[in-house]
């Protein structure tokens, strides 16, 4: 019995969505980059609900027939190649046929189209693969897609999705890359109506700079190369532009993003010993290769690209960055600080019967056998410093046989047990029944304050001290999104936040005891965006951490003996003393057993 058989177009339109279509920022890159195949000047996207709702993407490119609107939603139809050697002469970004099924596979669909040759346009509409209505309208040239209700008849995969705070964000970095890409074309982004992000058509520094904000672009390099093998073009970020983390480093291959962590090396080898060791550059390159030279179809994503001559560009990577460096003189040089210093005169030639040699004065007369010279210091009488020794030792030794009872000592004893004492301005030594206690005071400390502010955004109970001057908190379109969905439980913390509009905030208030807001409230916003996923707990967590963090007494700081026993204190009235935060210990004790061990 025959048992493989041919899948219907639905089931085999679902299996390849669940490649393609992984989360609404997919479907948004799928059309964007057709938008773009299409020679689109202007390219506006609306999101509603973070994508789960609705996506409409419209451009002003050529558009379709009728027809053609029709067979885009046939699996592997397309216009970008026609036989299997294009592969290698791919100028476009998509060229599979395989998006848009995939799309209207997991979704409701809309596509209103019209080329300039039309004088009226088609509307059709799909829903799970299955062509709902078609019929001709009105409307102008380009097209206009409307994907609502994404992953309606899969509710597994839509389950998955993380929170709309999550998924706004991935939409904004895939915006954000294909409009870094395409300097020329204009691009607009929406979310429930509010603008994030409207980006007028110009050079590439000034798409980066209205995507990241006018401070990255002041710290920024060109680097302009032109080989045989590939033409490197882009910018690249002066050493204090520097970060620990999340900084924004981009590559392109041809106008199409991509990940390549041997280039990612290669630029970081080219900045070896201008950067402290662990942080990251910005930098935003892109490649102009012969597309024969490349293979792009080896991913679905197409974000994975194999190069022929891959160690050859690595090492002109390298060049490029370095000959940016030095050409600007972001190199940093040596700097003698002379200020306050004698001024030692040079050396000349003709100037050597100026130069003395030093003279050296010597008592002729000094004996060190002559007991009555004057230059020789008196002999100590040793013999009277012994019995000041003794006499002071046996009247000490009198005082405690005499004074102390029993119950002092018992009380001597406690006394010395709860005394701290400080090593290395890290940890503090403790003694207790079990042995010798040693603490990590910064770790102690992280985990006093964590579950305090924990316990203020529960409750809302914050102080809020004003400033004197409000502070200017300036951020990039796809951080100031995430700050606005997460300010509520920022002011729970304390802070006082207010919106100036587009990607600009004003912090007003702040903690008692926060000294520097702007840098904290960047870090909270750097840190939720690395963890992937929207619950409440987890989200006041990272808030709680960073604000314990920045708030911590640091590794060196001397404490006096009342401030180690508050700390102490507080610890041990925490619900975990013994771990931080992030899981690291925080206090250990050596068992006395251990120490009586160490002297036998």
């Amino acid at each position: 019995m025959d048992i493989i058989h041919l899948l219907p177009d639905s089931v085999a339109n679902q299996i390849a969505a669940g490649e393609v279509v992984q989360r609404p920022a997919s479907v948004i890159k799928e059309l964007m980059e057709n938008a773009v195949d299409a020679g689109a000047s202007t390219i506006d996207v609306l999101v509603q609900d973070a994508g789960r709702t609705s996506i409409q993407v419209i451009d002003d490119g050529k558009g379709m027939s009728e027809t053609d609107a029709r067979m885009a939603f046939e699996r592997h139809a397309t216009s970008k190649i026609a036989k299997a050697e294009d592969l290698f002469t791919l100028r476009t970004m998509g060229f599979r046929g395989e998006a848009l099924p995939s799309i209207a596979a997991v979704a409701q669909v809309k596509l209103t189209t019209r080329t300039v040759e039309q004088d009226l346009g088609v509307k059709l509409c799909l829903e799970g693969s299955r062509v709902v209505s078609q019929e001709v309208c009105s409307c102008p040239v380009g097209a206009n897609f409307e994907v609502c209700n994404l992953f309606f008849n899969v509710p597994a995969r839509r389950k998955f999705l993380k929170s709309n705070q999550t998924e706004l964000n991935n939409i904004i970095q895939d915006f954000e890359r294909i409009a870094l890409v395409n300097p020329s074309v204009a691009f607009t982004l929406s979310s429930n109506g509010n603008q994030l992000m409207q980006l007028p058509a110009g050079s590439s520094l000034q798409r980066i700079v209205g995507v990241f904000g006018k401070k990255l672009g002041e710290q920024l390099l060109p680097i302009q190369v032109d080989t045989s093998l590939v033409k490197i073009s882009g910018f690249v970020g002066k050493p204090e532009s520097a970060r620990k983390k999340n900084s924004s480093q981009f590559l392109f291959v041809n106008g199409r993003f991509m990940r390549h962590p041997r280039f990612h090396y290669a630029v970081m080898e080219a900045f070896s010993h201008l950067i402290p060791e662990g942080d990251q550059i910005p930098y935003f390159i892109s490649f102009q290769v012969d597309p024969s030279n490349i293979d792009v179809n080896i991913h679905p994503t197409k974000t994975e690209i194999k190069f022929e001559n891959e160690q050859e560009i690595w090492s002109i990577i390298v060049a490029a960055v370095r000959d940016a460096l030095g050409k600007f003189n972001a190199v940093p040089t040596i700097d003698f600080d002379v200020e306050g210093r004698p001024d030692i005169p040079t050396f000349q030639v003709g100037n050597v019967a100026a130069v003395k040699a030093p003279r050296v004065q010597v008592n002729s007369k000094f004996n060190p056998f002559n007991s009555h010279n004057e230059c020789r210091k008196p002999a100590r009488q040793w013999e009277k410093l012994y019995e000041q020794a003794a006499a002071q030792n046996n009247q000490e030794a009198q005082n405690v046989s005499n004074a102390q009872s029993p119950q002092s000592l018992f009380q001597e004893e406690m006394e010395m047990s709860t005394q701290h004492f400080q090593y290395k301005g890290q940890y503090i030594l403790t003694a207790v029944q079990s042995g010798l206690m040693m603490v990590d005071q910064r770790r102690a400390h992280i985990r006093i304050l964590y579950e305090r502010y924990m316990k203020q955004m529960q409750e809302h109970n914050a102080a809020t001290q004003g400033l004197l001057f409000p502070e200017l908190l300036e951020l990039s379109p796809s951080d100031a999104a995430l700050l606005t969905g997460i300010l509520d439980d920022v002011r729970a913390l304390g802070f006082d936040i207010t919106s100036l509009g587009g990607s600009s905030f004003s912090i007003v208030g702040a903690p008692s005891e926060q000294a520097n807001p702007v840098a904290v409230v960047q870090e909270m916003v750097e840190s939720v965006k690395q963890q992937d996923g929207g619950h409440t707990d987890a989200l006041h967590h990272q808030l709680a951490l960073v604000l314990a963090r920045h708030n911590a007494i640091e590794v060196g700081e001397v404490l006096s003996s009342v401030q180690m026993e508050t700390l102490i204190g507080d610890l041990f009235q925490c619900d975990n003393p013994n771990l931080s935060p992030n899981g690291k210990t925080i206090l250990t004790i050596l068992q006395q057993e251990t120490i009586d061990k160490m002297f036998n």
